[in-house]
């Protein structure tokens, strides 16, 4: 082999001992994605669409909308980007539970029945799966999520202990996929209340060291529709990403 040449590629390995020209061999079943469809162009009442497939029991329900879009109805909407968990793209209610599509694998859903897909709750809905993020992120604004410090700039980078980075680590994760947020009762019912989502935010940058408003992301969150409108509902362990599934 030449001393620049590129070797040539071995094949995918779906599992191990098997290579892509084996997929035919994976286990395939059938299920029925109920979608919640909308499009205000055409109407203003919401209705129901039933999509027979046959997937793999590898295949998430990101898989199956991906399906149904390209190979039988083009006009269902939804929004998805790196379809991996992180870009938080994908959101949605998923037998009545908000999850992210790409995260969601169809085996581990009760597939005898219809998987009811629609979108998540408390955002106005543009067209089938697709909300208005903007109330989410006009609250994520309002908290200021960006390092405030204002004294003299460190010759190197502003240091910080290993503990002191452990208070917010956690609040780091956060992918603003609003499925925490849009699972709260009462951001359902006051379109002015901050949500979940932001005030973890605000958590994330008032516990940094590095940070010097903290006290004044404190005041904004002291507020009738900030940290006092939780009603403590019980609903936002249920609409966490699998990142926090096990805190």
């Amino acid at each position: 082999m030449a001393e620049h040449e590129t070797p040539e590629p071995e094949s995918v390995k779906l599992f191990e001992g098997m290579s892509g020209s084996d997929s035919g061999n994976i286990p395939t079943y059938d299920v029925t994605i109920r979608v919640r469809r909308y499009n205000p162009e055409v109407s203003d009442k919401a209705y129901w669409d039933d999509f027979n497939l046959t997937m793999y029991r590898t295949d998430r329900v990101l898989d199956a909308l991906h399906k149904i879009k390209w190979e039988l109805d083009g006009s269902v909407s939804f929004r998805r980007s790196c379809a991996h968990g992180i870009c938080g793209s994908d959101a949605m209610r998923i037998n009545g539970r908000n999850r992210l599509a790409c995260k969601t694998l169809l085996k581990d859903l009760d597939i005898t029945k219809p998987i009811i897909v629609e979108p998540i709750k408390g955002l106005p809905c543009e067209k089938d799966l697709i909300v208005d993020m903007e109330p989410f992120f006009q609250a994520y604004r309002e908290i200021m999520p960006f390092f405030i410090n204002d004294s003299n700039e460190p010759e190197r980078e502003r240091l910080q202990s290993a503990e002191e980075r452990a208070r917010f680590d956690d609040t780091t994760k956060c992918i603003l996929c609003a499925a925490c947020t849009s699972s709260c009762p009462v951001f359902w019912t006051d379109g002015q209340y901050f949500g979940p989502s932001a005030i973890v935010n605000a958590h994330r940058f008032i516990f940094d060291s590095r940070d010097d408003a903290g006290d004044l992301r404190l005041e904004i969150l002291n507020d009738k529709e900030g940290v006092w409108r939780c009603r403590t509902t019980f609903q936002l362990h249920r609409g966490l990403p699998a990142w926090h599934s096990d805190h």
